[in-house]
């Protein structure tokens, strides 16, 4: 028990250490429009129901909602991405307004702003309606003013954060936000980054970028193996790759296992970048065969299509549409064709855990996390040890976004010199906390640290830290103008006279932090007979004040050490003695504070209601002896 929750705080420390970390994020912004019906009737033209329209939401969606991720995490975020000049647009602007996003994203007038519009009844998706046309590229003037906001935006965060280097991430689901130009520039720009990580559904796209982490789905991981294999014969009939004339990283290429079949079944789309639940569930990439080819490409049946099996993915841009047959699949233009039968039965943890090397040599990333919506993840580093996490099935329209909370947390956790481990496990806890509801995921801070079992304040911070932790948090206060009210005491047994002395402290300034004598520092103050009460019980009931902003313990008799940390604007202390009596008083003035004395309120005191507490004890037992005497 101690031991988990000594890893709860580990973990809790490292979400408290990226607060206001300094993230640029680019890519493909969009906005999701959820509308929820009802309906209790078939119309008469057709077997459709007739929908009555009660509720509209609209929220950030793509790059967008990784922005609104990082900034409800704690991080500050700086989007940069192309924006139509119309009322999608302004609703985008308007969630990242809310979000707390620095809105740095250049209007593209003639180019609309990418939508998703989604249809429920019941919380059940009927439709889904997709508006932006990824090959409406961006023009030379677009181009160029993308790049100006990003080389600004670079410095803004670099300014706001004293010169520290900020992270990147980079979202590329082939929308046309991030054109050969623009992925040119952040290549050559690397440096200035870092951390970067990268969500691409095309990551051959990103050669020599070198990114800290990707976070590739199963079936985009398994594209990019495919395409890197050349030919494979194994298990079926032999996988030809044939790529088009030119430079063989012009773009993706054809990908052909067995006959295609002349009539195919009506087109099927499943994937899409809306999160962790958009993933294919049956995609799989086979043993690897003795020539290092790729033995085995699969996707997994859900359900004849008019004759097909079901669904392979979306393709990218210019893919072409993806249908499957029981002989294969086949996509128009340049795309895949897979066949339905390879890899069958195959774990897919172990498929990508087994692959995990190869992937990082061919995205040059130091991190790959391969996403299996609800299988979880699997995360591999240089060390070479694979990471399994696991979630929890939920609906597909409760974890629309859940792979933007996956990349946000993955990100700020390595940006914060995290373990892998530990950025693995907080990357899989925000995925996870986000799917409850239907809508766009995002994982809020305090959400996180609620999880973890740790008190937060109304305002989202957490109460209890630590105090190899208190400056960086304080500083970020003092950063945004707050003044800092620090005290200390015992607070053995909490009281009405502890309450009121708390509440007059923090009306001294904007921030309380309150710190508490650890147990052994209570008994060699207090005598062998103190605490009552454990330090964990006290600083939890001082957590749950609405007064109190931030808890700390200190094992030494005397706080002067956490007092040159925080160098508190006010320092107060209880008692009816004038401030120069206070033996903290001159360092606390040297640090340039003032020193306040508040009075308990009369006959409320720890030790008297502890002596009232035994003498009631005492009195009882007397009773009882009385009692139990023979007549």
């Amino acid at each position: 028990m101690a031991g988990a929750a000594a890893e709860q705080r580990r973990l809790a420390t490292v979400v408290e250490s990226w607060l206001g970390r300094p993230v640029l994020v680019i890519g493909d912004a969009m906005l999701d429009d959820w509308r929820f019906a009802e309906s209790d009737r078939l119309c008469r033209e057709a077997p459709a129901p007739v929908l009555t329209l009660r509720r509209r939401i609209s929220a950030a969606g793509g790059a967008a909602n990784t922005a609104v991720n990082v900034a409800a995490l704690g991080g500050r975020a700086v989007l940069v991405a192309p924006v139509g000049a119309d009322v999608a647009g302004d609703e985008l602007h308007d969630c990242l307004d809310r979000a707390g996003v620095w809105d740095r994203t250049v209007n593209q007038p003639g180019r609309p702003t990418p939508v998703k519009r989604r249809m429920l009844a019941g919380n059940q998706i009927l439709l889904r309606e997709d508006s932006g046309d990824p090959d409406d590229a961006l023009g030379d003037d677009g181009v160029a003013r993308l790049l100006t906001a990003l080389e600004c935006a670079t410095e803004e965060l670099r300014a706001a954060a004293g010169g520290e280097a900020p992270t990147l991430v980079v979202c590329d689901y082939g929308l046309g936000a991030l054109p050969a130009p623009v992925r040119a520039w952040l290549v050559a720009q690397r440096e200035r980054y870092a951390t970067v990580a990268l969500d691409a559904h095309d990551l051959a796209d990103w050669r020599g970028l070198a990114p800290t982490v990707v976070t590739p789905s199963f079936a985009e991981a398994t594209r990019l193996l495919a395409r890197a294999a050349g030919t494979r014969a194994a298990h079926g009939p032999e996988l030809h790759l044939a790529h088009p004339d030119g430079d063989r990283a012009d773009g993706p290429s054809e990908l052909t296992v067995g006959a295609a079949p002349g009539g195919l079944g009506p087109p099927h789309d499943a994937r899409h970048p809306d999160g962790l639940a958009g993933d294919l569930p049956g995609l799989a990439v086979g043993e690897m065969g003795p020539t290092g080819d790729v033995p085995g490409l699969a996707a997994g049946a859900t359900g004849p299509v008019g004759g097909a099996v079901g669904p392979t993915g979306e393709p990218m841009p210019g893919e072409g549409r993806v249908a499957m047959t029981g002989d294969g699949t086949t996509v128009t233009g340049t795309g895949v064709t897979v066949n339905a039968t390879a890899g069958e039965g195959v774990d897919r943890a172990e498929l990508a855990e087994s692959r995990l090397a190869e992937l990082r040599a061919h995205t040059g990333a130091d991190v790959v996390a391969v996403t299996l919506d609800t299988d979880g993840a699997v995360v591999g580093g240089a060390d070479g040890e694979p990471r399994r996490s696991h979630s929890t099935p939920v609906p597909a329209s409760h974890a629309v976004g859940a792979g933007d909370a996956y990349l946000a947390a993955m990100t700020l956790a390595l940006a914060a010199d995290a373990p892998l481990p530990t950025a693995a496990q907080l990357a899989q806890l925000a995925a996870t906390i986000t799917v409850s509801d239907t809508g766009t995921c995002v994982c809020r801070r305090e959400d996180l640290l609620t999880a973890l079992d740790v008190p937060v304040d109304g305002a989202g911070n957490r109460a209890l830290v630590g105090a190899d932790e208190l400056a960086a948090i304080v500083a970020e206060h003092r950063r945004a103008g707050r003044s800092i009210v620090f005290t200390n005491g015992c607070f053995d047994v909490l009281h009405r006279g502890h309450v009121r002395y708390l509440e007059q402290a923090r009306a001294l300034g904007d921030l309380l932090v309150v710190a508490v004598n650890s147990d052994g520092s209570v008994r060699r103050l207090k005598g062998p007979d103190r605490p009552v009460n454990p330090v964990e019980d006290r600083v939890a009931l001082l957590a749950a004040l609405a007064c109190v902003d931030h808890v700390v313990v200190f094992e030494e008799d005397s706080p002067a050490g956490l007092i040159e940390t925080v160098r508190p604007d006010v320092y107060v202390k209880g008692g009816d003695y004038p401030p120069e009596m206070v033996p903290e008083a001159p360092l606390v003035r040297r640090l340039g504070g003032q020193v306040r004395t508040l009075g308990y309120v009369p006959d409320r005191s720890t030790s008297a209601i502890i002596d009232r507490i035994r003498s009631h004890g005492q009195e009882v037992q007397e009773d009882s002896s009385l009692t139990s005497k023979p007549s």
